[in-house]
């Protein structure tokens, strides 16, 4: 990539431009600070943006700099960095993976967010695709990325006097950020159009470099476009049905293109949640218009496609109305050579009001050989949401894995930190995230030095805090609308517990404040005074999300609130970071099992931060009983009241009674020592397990490798087995309807398929195959608990062998098993096919139980 600078440097700083077009400089402190040392409130002002910087800053200064042999020194040093960085053989990707290096992942998402220099993102769904950009850089896998160019940044947030959300939106200056257009063997820029409704629509592209990652930018703002076009991509999640419609055409459709327009063919495309489920339709009409028909075609698409899910909400998964998507793709589905009915079975769903839609998140699992939630629990409670997609299929069965969220480390690290590890951990701590044994050696750093690495930490915080909120009670003029002046918020010496997430009810923000009184004791304590942080948005049309952030802030000029209670607007990653560096406490409150993984807490241990959360999301498996403090139970519940009320009672108890009194805890030097030790235990069991860089590695062995490696093989001979296995499954699924099982006569009577606890049994079951060969079919014998609940859920396998072949198709399988000692168990049987392509038990979707 070669950056069009609209700006002139000194030649001994010229590797500064440069620089200011790659963000890697989001993930190093140290090239941010050279900007910053040119003029620090400038870089505040441009939102940290070193284009923009660039392009504004005094030429003086510039010179200043470039006549500063210290400043080119540590200029040449980031530089040498970035360049060894970038060159560097001997990547993890590299030294694993060697005869893989020809393949390519295609990342596809709505938002990113990588810095608040590029404002692409809304929230969580943005940081973690960032995140995974990022590490996907660190690891060197051979990734490249596809989103939109939105016109308008994401709304950013004001407070008004009344405590109101306010949305402000800025139209992005794309000049002014750090991308490129991408341009063809003219220089001019590369454009592709898609198809919509009577004419197409012309996009251009523009180039985010992340490090060794390319993230390419679909931007509609093309001269040949009319003017309602050119604002297709307005805003990000915001404009009306067709617009949403018509974004997530130009994501999926659209981002195809552009890769193939630029010469790239990927192995592998991974859908970062439904908004680009539309690629895979592109994709089944790509290879049709090679010669294949739907169903070969259909087949290769789900080989090389992983679609991962991340909400359980039903309303957070996007649908259309039929009528919207007849008339978006009335001439799709005949270049599909379907009918129209087959087109819609691909999405079809039925919402909670029984009205029949299509679902970007069923056409994506359609098309989808690999799919998964982002945690261990959301995977669970996606298996039981998708269940109807996958009918006959238990739900610990049905074909959607996990792989929990991480981050990022060196984006989300303080200074403080980076600076204790490299003088108490080593050097080359940045070389072992994955590494969890390396990290033994946080134990080894003294208590008062982890200590006095917080406490400056938490300083750097509150200065950012009444920085910010000083600004936001400027505008309100002199009385400051009640609210306390600056330095009348936020002390560094007590509790500080934050609490920053998008404002949506099952968040339940609120939710320590359901006993106000009891709350103001433990934050007003005469020797133990505890403050809370409180940050984030709410969807401009989420007015039950908007009317929580009011209530917060109205708090917040209560007597015993006030000063105690502070709302930090314009949350962002520039306050993310600032936030999950200082807090000592973070606080979670979901109404599980509402929260799909949530990264927010994962970014506060690895700064000697401790969670506090509902066990939900990412805390099931982060949580160990020695690293932090869990709210309320290990269950779910029918009773949203009774959950409410026994989760504040359980909040109420741990700050009273664990949180507060460990952190008051003191020797005679002041140090906590015992706090210390919780806290290096929370950031020990973090750095490793919840980091992206053992999410991307996991994606990569987990779906990525697999379907390089299914791409490879169906690829060859002119995709000769690929036709092979389409045939195969075609007559599978041809000769399904035939096939039946029944157990022997003797075996029929209801009471012998009961066994007592402990008791043994065998079992003949005679199975008609309908012309299947054995070797394609599994037969297992199932035991269930004759008290349980019925729907194949709580279930011991036991495979059959086949013992004997009497007549054409007829087949005898027998199985002995032992009931277990815990009560009654009734037998029943399944039959399935199997074939060694597989990659699950149940890609057909095929299954037949005895009853």
């Amino acid at each position: 990539m070669t950056a069009k600078k609209n700006f002139q440097l000194p030649k001994s700083i010229e590797k500064l431009g440069d620089l200011a077009y790659n963000l890697w400089f989001s993930w190093n402190p140290d090239v941010r600070d050279l900007f910053r040392e040119i003029d620090i409130e400038l870089w505040r002002k441009c939102g940290r943006n070193p284009v923009e910087f660039l392009q504004k800053v005094d030429p003086q200064k510039l010179q200043s700099a470039a006549d500063d042999s210290s400043f080119v020194g540590k200029l040449q040093k980031s530089w040498d960095a970035f360049t060894a960085y970038m060159e560097q053989a001997d990547t993890a990707y590299r030294k694993n993976y060697p005869k893989m290096l020809d393949h390519t992942i295609a990342y596809f998402s709505a938002e990113y967010g990588v810095h608040e220099s590029l404002p692409n993102y809304a929230g969580g769904l943005g940081i973690l695709a960032g995140d995974h950009a990022k590490s996907a850089s660190d690891l060197d896998l051979p990734l490249v990325a596809v989103g939109l160019m939105y016109k308008h940044a994401y709304f950013m947030q004001q407070i008004d006097r009344e405590g109101q959300q306010v949305e402000i939106y800025h139209k992005l200056n794309h000049e002014r950020l750090p991308i490129c257009p991408v341009k063809d063997e003219h220089g001019e820029p590369l454009l592709v159009s898609v198809p919509l409704l009577d004419h197409d629509v012309f996009i251009k592209i523009w180039e985010a470099k992340v490090g060794r990652v390319s993230i390419f930018l679909l931007d509609t703002t093309v001269e040949q476009n009319s003017e309602e076009d050119r604002n297709i991509i307005h805003s990000l999640y915001g404009g009306s049905r067709d617009t949403r419609i018509r974004q997530e055409i130009i994501l999926g459709i659209g981002g195809l293109r552009a890769l193939r327009k630029m010469g790239l063919n990927p192995s592998v495309f991974h859908m970062n949640e439904g908004h680009s489920a539309f690629l895979g339709l592109e994709r089944l009409y790509e290879y049709l218009n090679e010669g294949m028909d739907f169903k070969t075609a259909l087949e290769l698409v789900r080989a090389t496609s992983v679609f991962t899910t991340h909400t359980p909400i039903p309303a957070g998964n996007e649908a259309f109305d039929f009528d919207m998507m007849e008339k978006y793709f009335k001439d799709f589905w005949p270049k599909l050579e379907i009918s129209h009915e087959k087109f819609f079975d691909l999405g079809r769903n039925t919402n909670i009001h029984q009205h029949e839609n299509f679902s970007l998140t069923i056409l994506a699992l359609n098309l989808s050989g690999m799919a998964n939630g982002v945690s261990k629990l959301h995977g669970e409670v996606s298996r039981r949401m998708w269940q109807k997609v996958f009918p006959g299929i238990p739900t610990k069965e049905i074909p959607i894995g996990h792989v929990t969220n991480g981050v990022h480390s060196f984006t989300w690290l303080h200074r403080e930190m980076i600076r204790l590890f490299d003088e108490h951990i080593g050097k080359d701590w940045r070389e072992h995230i994955r590494d969890n044994q390396y990290w033994d050696r946080i134990f080894d750093i003294p208590n008062d030095v982890f200590w006095e690495t917080m406490q400056k930490m938490k300083k750097n915080m509150v200065d950012h805090v009444r920085r910010y909120y000083g600004y936001r009670v400027e505008r309100y003029g002199e009385d400051r609308a009640g609210y306390p002046a600056p330095e009348e918020i936020l002390q560094d010496d007590i509790l500080t517990i934050g609490f920053a997430r998008r404002f949506a009810p099952y968040k339940r923000a609120l939710l320590s404040f359901r006993d106000p009184e009891r709350l103001k004791k433990i934050l007003n304590h005469s020797k133990h005074p505890v403050q809370i942080l409180f940050s984030g948005k709410a969807h401009p049309a989420n007015l039950a999300g908007k009317d929580l952030i009011q209530q917060i802030n109205r708090h917040s000029l209560e007597e015993g609130f006030r000063g105690r209670i502070v709302f930090v607007e314009g949350y962002s990653m520039n306050n993310a970071r600032a936030m999950v560096s200082g807090v000592d406490v973070w606080m979670n409150t979901p109404r599980r099992p509402l929260e799909a993984s949530g990264t927010s807490g994962q970014k506060v241990p690895i700064n000697g931060g401790i969670n506090f959360s509902i066990l939900d999301g990412w805390w099931v498996e982060g949580y160990n009983g020695q690293n932090g403090w869990a709210i309320g139970y290990d269950r779910e519940y029918s009773d949203n009241e009774l959950q409410d009320a026994e989760d504040a009672e359980s909040l109420f108890n741990l700050l009273e009674n664990e949180i507060v009194p460990l952190y008051y805890k003191r020797d005679k030097h002041g140090i906590p020592n015992d706090w210390v030790e919780k806290a290096k235990l929370s950031f020990h069991s973090t750095i490793t397990q919840f980091s992206a860089h053992r999410m991307v590695w996991e994606y990569l062995q987990k779906y990525y490798m697999p379907c390089m490696r299914r791409a490879e093989k169906y690829m060859q001979e002119e995709y000769r087995e690929l036709y092979q296995f389409t045939r195969w499954k075609n007559r599978v699924q041809r000769l399904w309807k035939d096939l039946n099982i029944h157990f022997r006569a003797e075996d029929m009577d209801e009471d012998r398929r009961v066994l007592s606890a402990g008791e043994t049994r065998e079992f003949t079951l005679l199975v008609n195959s309908g012309g299947l060969k054995p070797d394609e079919l599994k037969v297992e014998l199932v035991l269930e608990r004759h008290d349980a609940h019925r729907g194949h859920q709580n279930m011991k396998l036991f495979p059959m062998g086949m013992v004997a072949e009497f007549g054409e198709n007829h087949f005898e399988y027998r199985a002995s098993v032992t009931a277990g000692n815990d009560g009654s168990y009734r037998i029943n049987c399944r039959i399935y096919p199997v074939h060694s392509d597989f990659f699950n038990t149940h890609e057909t979707r095929l299954i037949k139980w005895l009853d």
